[in-house]
């Protein structure tokens, strides 16, 4: 049965007790438009570069203003909720954070979780480097979650480079592929739409990609800039919603069964073997 999925498009700053009202509105926003399911960006609580500030102002998951808020709108809207991601402290010895993912349902119950596996430790340019691994944590485990309307496969961003996370998600079931993200304009202009695409494309899944976009205000350290382009993207690989560069709420309707149609056209999920790799270049 078709349903529909509210893409939210922010441009959040430092200050998580600040985007909260902003991510409530976007919420009510979507329920009102009549969304099954809302979905936000990655670290939808606080985009920062710096530890210190992040330090000071992040919780743990058991503590976070931002979860504990998106959880008691869910149950009041009686909508789906993915919260593309928290930056979260955890009780890791060596201090880094947790970049998670949040599926809740309409009872405001936490249904699934996904820390982000793979980090972001890029050069881009000379003047724009991220190691995310220095300030996060990687996650182990990919993710599936049941849901009344389809199977979801969680991811987060950079994961989005590393298409066997995405084909394992579609084999174990999958239908609708999550990308929440804060991508960098650089190399969204260059990779974003294509690497959307070819993730629908390659799973015969929906991909649903919520975006920060535009300059993020910041108390402390160095401004970040996103490149927005909330998409949705169907299992054929056409675009169903592209959102600019403006924050704001997107909707679009998902229909599973044209993921069953794009799998059963191209059953390339089951077409895997095995062969032997070829031996490193020296």
């Amino acid at each position: 049965m078709a349903f529909h999925a509210a893409l939210v498009q922010l441009c959040s700053s430092d200050d998580p007790v600040a985007n909260i009202p902003v991510l409530r509105d976007a919420l009510r926003e979507a329920a009102a438009a009549g969304a099954t399911i809302a979905l936000t960006p990655e670290v939808s609580n606080c985009v920062s570069t710096s530890a210190t500030h992040q330090r000071n102002v992040l919780r743990r998951e058991g503590d976070d203003p931002t979860l504990a808020a998106l959880r008691t709108e869910a149950q009041a809207l009686g909508i789906w909720v993915l919260i593309g991601s928290l930056a979260l402290k955890t009780s890791d010895p060596d201090g880094r954070f947790a970049n998670r993912s949040f599926l809740i349902d309409p009872q405001g119950d936490i249904r699934a979780r996904y820390d982000k596996i793979h980090m972001f430790d890029v050069q881009v340019s000379e003047t724009e480097v991220y190691r995310e691994s220095a300030g996060f944590r990687p996650g182990t485990q990919a993710v599936v979650a049941q849901t009344p309307f389809a199977p979801l496969g969680l991811s987060i961003c950079y994961d989005l480079r590393f298409p066997h996370l995405y084909r394992t998600l579609a084999q174990a079931g999958a239908q609708v592929l999550t990308v929440p993200a804060a991508f960098s304009p650089v190399t969204g202009a260059a990779h974003w739409e294509t690497l959307l695409r070819a993730r629908a494309i390659e799973s015969g899944a929906f991909v649903l990609a919520p975006a920060q976009t535009g300059r993020h205000p910041a108390q402390r350290g160095r401004a970040r800039s996103t490149y927005g382009h909330s998409m949705a993207v169907a299992p054929w690989g056409e675009v169903l919603l592209d959102m600019g560069d403006t924050p704001g709420v997107g909707l679009v309707e998902i229909d599973p069964d044209r993921a069953r149609d794009a799998r059963a056209r191209v059953p390339s999920l089951a077409h895997d073997r095995e062969f032997t790799s070829p031996e490193p270049l020296t």
